[in-house]
């Protein structure tokens, strides 16, 4: 599912960018209300989490102007005590609102929480609804468990470690000596081999719940990315 998130703090964008990818959403961040309108001009989204205090377009008029013609979930992103934009916000329709600062991974929560009420990934009828319910990774770091596309992985010690590492930084090149120093620091016997085959035995388990998807990429020369999509 896409969510897009239109906030102009950077440091704040970041971890709620990193929240909902480990939740398994594709997250797209725009800093203005002007690139989230061309963003959506471009591709249909699931979900928005708009700032209220944008530079350049109000939080409330960006919301207007992302429902115009389609039927999109809006939770958006107030200031500490501002009452008045909270009422204002579900006045006009918001579907929810986070007060900052706020826990990055309870608005990734209110998120998945909307979306179930909306429907959208369930059969409803929200905006570009994804076919699978659940896509991508789910990632619980205090229970040590991940599941994918809604199915829960029976992973090994060092596959959980491989996964986790990779499931750190989506889309990013990790080197075999770099997975080995993060997941197999403590073994001093095992080799660049080791990466490989356990890289082998996390695909299989990944494709019995999906066949046709390989999100695991290897890269010639230089390592292992994984795409959270």
């Amino acid at each position: 599912m896409r969510i897009l998130l239109v906030e102009d703090e950077s440091a704040i964008a970041d971890t709620v960018l990193y929240a909902l990818r480990a939740e398994g959403f594709e997250a797209v961040h725009c800093l203005t209300g002007g690139e989230a309108l061309r963003e959506v001009a471009r591709a249909p989204f699931d979900l928005a989490v708009l700032d209220i205090g944008l530079p350049d377009i109000g939080g409330f008029a960006l919301c207007r102007e992302l429902r115009r013609g389609r039927d999109l979930p809006v939770i958006f992103l107030t200031a500490q005590n501002a009452e008045a934009d909270r009422i204002l916000g579900l006045e006009i329709g918001a579907d929810d609102y986070v007060t900052k600062p706020f826990s990055p991974r309870e608005l990734a929560t209110r998120v998945r929480v909307v979306l179930r009420r909306a429907g959208v990934g369930n059969g409803g009828a929200g905006v570009a609804a994804a076919a699978d319910p659940e896509p991508g990774f789910a990632h619980d770091p205090e229970g040590k468990r991940i599941r994918y596309r809604g199915q829960a992985l029976d992973l090994t010690r060092y596959e959980y470690g491989l996964l986790a590492a990779l499931l750190q930084r989506p889309g990013a090149v990790l080197s075999r000596a770099q997975l080995m120093d993060r997941v197999w620091g403590d073994a001093l016997d095992s080799g660049d081999r080791t990466v490989d085959t356990h890289i082998k035995t996390l695909r299989a388990k990944l494709r019995e719940i999906a066949a046709e998807a390989d999100p695991i990429r290897t890269h010639r020369g230089l390592g292992y990315s994984l795409d959270n999509g």
